[in-house]
């Protein structure tokens, strides 16, 4: 049931009306529904992994209360869980990674070995799960939260479904106080929701979907088009992940605020950032605030000798690629921001602009462009199916036709695109765009300009492109 289709504006509008109308007068109820439509949401992608989910969320609701009484043996339970959770995640994400890896060792080196490999199928969402799960249990380790008693309210805190699949990966400290305080419908917050929605949907319908027909069309098939035409596609690409992944977020916090709560935000507009640094702050801002602070702040963070820092910055990127997915792309991906940021690091710019500033100069545009087309060059080892075939798209950009007239350059995609540019730059300073976009105008234009971007998003609705995220 995706976000982008109509089975899931049904679902959530049933949803929607039956938590406000019937289920509203009773915390305990109201919980309990949620969490038995966040577990059918997670259940109409595949079933049999729902034992999977339970048995993760009943290991670490357990072992939360295992170190919050423990007076001698905190470390082993946190150990037990981490050790756990990891197991699961690295049998079913990386067991035939390692295996097919260990395969072309022994063979490089000469030994003959047997080829044979496992056919697991990845559980959706399970690395967002999990990363909820031990977030949790290390937070009742360090003390900054107590485990809760209801099981039903941790078990909401890790499956609720609008970010159960992809994100937001949330903190206990931040979703689980909601989940226990009585939640009353606020109209102007599901107005608000509601925009966010519509925004996030522009960003998948109208950009992702309408880029990965030509991205798609060139990446499988590069050796067919100039170099300048690769250009293209690595360009459409950049903007294909942003509305995907950015766009799953805003759906994904506009329906959690429909419903009451405020989860914590993922992208604030990262393209228009002034180096990686930056960009990495306002990148899947849930994932690298969890590396920082449970990965790098543990091993020291910056405080040590610049070789510790520029240790924990390669490990913490290696991490972040390897979380994406088991390919060696996804590790050469993480190793390149790291070589992007290191310099940042070891010059102290690594904290340079912290927040967007209302004067734009030609240097900041210039540092915009440069930072975008490294993050763009990277895309390509992250959109490629292996290292050969980054390396063999990369030959080919940068052969004798980069500077021919590209066969691909779709006139519409490339107008929507820049007309998304302006809309974002402008609302760069919002949450989300479009939050306060409209607000000086009538209600009649504010209306008009609602109703055409739903006639839009209607006009290409259909598309069959998956949210590229749920193979992570």
């Amino acid at each position: 049931m995706l976000f982008n289709k109509i089975e899931f504006a049904f679902f959530f509008s049933t949803v929607f009306l039956l938590y406000w109308y019937v289920f509203n007068k009773q915390l305990k109820r109201q919980n309990q529904f949620l969490l038995l439509v966040s577990l059918f949401f997670f259940g109409c992608f595949d079933w049999r992994f729902l034992g999977l989910l339970s048995f993760s969320i009943v290991l670490d609701f357990t072992i939360a209360h295992k170190i919050f009484n423990s007076a001698n043996h905190k470390k082993t339970w946190l150990w037990i869980s981490i050790i756990a959770n990891l197991c699961f995640l690295g049998f079913f994400k990386y067991f035939n990674f390692f295996l097919d890896s260990f395969t072309d060792l022994t063979s490089l080196l000469g030994f003959m070995s047997n080829t044979w490999s496992l056919k697991i199928i990845l559980p959706v969402g399970i690395s967002f799960y999990t990363f909820h799960g031990l977030s949790y249990v290390i937070d009742v380790y360090n003390s900054k939260i107590k485990p809760v008693k209801s099981l039903t309210d941790y078990s909401l805190f890790v499956s609720f479904f609008p970010l159960l699949v992809a994100g937001p990966i949330e903190r206990a400290t931040h979703l689980l106080p909601q989940i226990q305080k009585k939640r009353n419908f606020d109209y102007t917050k599901s107005v608000d929701g509601l925009r966010q929605i519509l925004w996030g949907l522009v960003k998948k319908i109208v950009i992702a979907d309408n880029c990965a027909f030509y991205v798609n069309e060139v990446f499988e098939n590069p050796s067919d088009f100039s170099g300048s035409s690769l250009v293209v596609a690595a360009i459409l690409f950049s903007f294909q992940i942003y509305g995907d992944f950015s766009g799953y977020s805003d759906i994904a916090l506009g329906t959690a605020r429909l419903l009451g709560f405020e989860l914590l935000q993922n992208f604030s507009f990262p393209y228009f950032s002034r180096n990686i640094a930056e960009f990495w702050r306002r990148w899947h801002i849930s994932l690298s605030s969890w590396f920082r602070d449970y990965v790098y702040i543990p091993l020291g963070g910056s405080k040590g000798s610049k070789y510790q820092s520029i240790r924990n910055v390669f490990i913490i990127f290696l991490l972040s690629g390897f979380w994406h997915g088991a390919n060696w792309t996804f590790l050469f991906w993480g190793l390149l921001h790291a070589l992007y940021f290191i310099p940042l690091l070891i010059t102290n710019k690594n904290r340079n602009f912290l927040s967007f500033s209302d004067n734009t100069t030609f240097k900041s545009l210039l540092q915009i462009t440069i930072t975008f087309s490294l993050v763009t060059f990277a895309w390509i080892f992250f959109r490629a199916e292996s290292l050969t075939a980054a390396w063999n798209y990369i030959t080919l950009l940068f052969s004798s036709s980069l500077f021919s007239v590209p066969e691909i350059f779709p006139k519409t995609v490339i107008g929507y695109i820049v007309l998304f540019i302006m809309i974002e730059w402008f609302g760069r300073n919002n949450a989300y765009a479009i939050e306060k976009f409209v607000f000086g105008w009538k209600r009649i234009y504010r209306i008009s300009f609602y109703s055409l971007i739903a006639l839009i998003i209607l006009y290409y609705y259909g598309k069959d492109f998956e949210f590229i995220y749920f193979q992570f």
